[in-house]
């Protein structure tokens, strides 16, 4: 898959702790609405946090 076409069809995004400031960063389908919740590791805390969309400004 060429860079250009995964740049169309995604939005790049931040998945941030909700404890901590530790955050991910990520490829998002434009198509999806919804907002991604989803548990990962917390490197900061060592334990498996719920992380949280937020956009990259």
């Amino acid at each position: 898959m060429s860079k250009n076409k995964k740049k169309k069809n995604s939005e790049k995004i931040k998945l941030i702790s909700t404890l901590s400031k530790h955050y991910y960063t990520t490829f998002k389908n434009r198509k999806n609405k919804k907002k991604i919740e989803i548990k990962k590791f917390d490197p900061i805390i060592r334990k498996h946090i719920l992380y949280k969309e937020n956009k990259i400004k």
